[in-house]
């Protein structure tokens, strides 16, 4: 769904020792919905989501978590660990005067959606998940799924210095935008997307610092509490032709949710906003609401 009386707004916001950069837009007092790119996204991995939610009357934030885009890229893996994006995320909250809020996110922005509803469920109104597990469930896999293993091939490689930076910025980024293109479906991605996709790819630094969140989950510690069900309502949405993910770990998370939806778009792939885009926009503006 566009629409073309949304203004987006650009604001940077101080929160957890980072200045991120974030879109905001929608009626001030409206219901705020925090939007959470992955890999190898930014912030407008959501713009068919922003100016529809906040045309329904959402106030809607979406950031460019750390290492991302136009937002600060601290040095090290350590500043990638999980527990540190998750405290970005309740600093955003903080920041916007809000006691609770509504969590969206796709991707890595989904897995620091669990970690902050497993952690911080106070602060979390309702969480919707698009194309991520449960983490405990995604642990599971990773050590007993040989088709799993297989699918997450390049999270080992990206443990490499220095060489995937080398290899994936060949040609200006070209095969990180052949990489989006070859795992989507066929028209998903307009050379104009991919020009934006470009651009924040190429900001100083930005590379390292996106596969910094991969290498910090692989070589540090990951903390999560002892009870690991999700106490807040969990809305998963999943593209069943991920070729990254199993569809098989959708259910298996729902079952770890004290009040889960689970809703499948059997064509759809890892990027079931951008493919079905329409639909994920009244799915979420009905979560939200509800």
């Amino acid at each position: 769904m566009t629409t073309t009386n949304i203004v987006l707004e650009h604001h940077l916001i101080e929160t957890n020792g980072v200045t991120l950069h974030v879109v905001q837009a929608g009626p001030q007092e409206g219901e705020l919905v925090i939007l959470l790119h992955g890999f190898p996204d930014f912030w407008y991995g959501w713009h068919r989501q922003i100016e529809a939610l906040a045309e329904r009357g959402f106030r809607v934030w979406a950031p460019d978590q750390r290492g991302y885009n136009l937002s600060e890229k601290p040095s090290g893996m350590g500043a990638y660990q999980i527990d540190v994006l998750a405290k970005d995320v309740i600093g955003l909250i903080d920041a916007s005067g809000r006691e609770k809020v509504v969590l969206v996110g796709h991707d890595w922005g989904a897995a620091v959606t669990w970690h902050t509803s497993l952690w911080y469920p106070d602060r979390v109104k309702k969480i919707a998940i698009l194309n991520v597990p449960h983490p405990s469930v995604m642990t599971k896999a990773l050590r007993t799924n040989p088709a799993q293993m297989l699918k997450s091939w390049y999270i080992g490689f990206f443990q490499i210095p220095a060489i995937p930076e080398f290899l994936m910025g060949i040609g200006t980024m070209t095969p990180m935008a052949q990489a989006l293109l070859n795992s989507s479906r066929k028209g998903t991605f307009t050379d104009n997307d991919i020009t934006q996709y470009l651009k924040a790819w190429q900001q100083p630094g930005a590379l390292t610092a996106m596969l910094n969140w991969y290498r910090a989950v692989a070589q540090m510690p990951v903390n999560l509490p002892k009870d690991r069900q999700v106490k807040v309502p969990v809305l998963i949405i999943w593209g069943a032709k991920d070729a990254f993910l199993g569809v098989e770990m959708a259910q298996q998370s729902i079952d770890r949710c004290a009040d889960g939806r689970l809703v499948v778009f059997d064509n759809a792939t890892h990027w079931v906003q951008h493919e079905e885009a329409e639909q994920v926009n009244l799915l979420l503006a009905e979560w939200a609401a509800g």
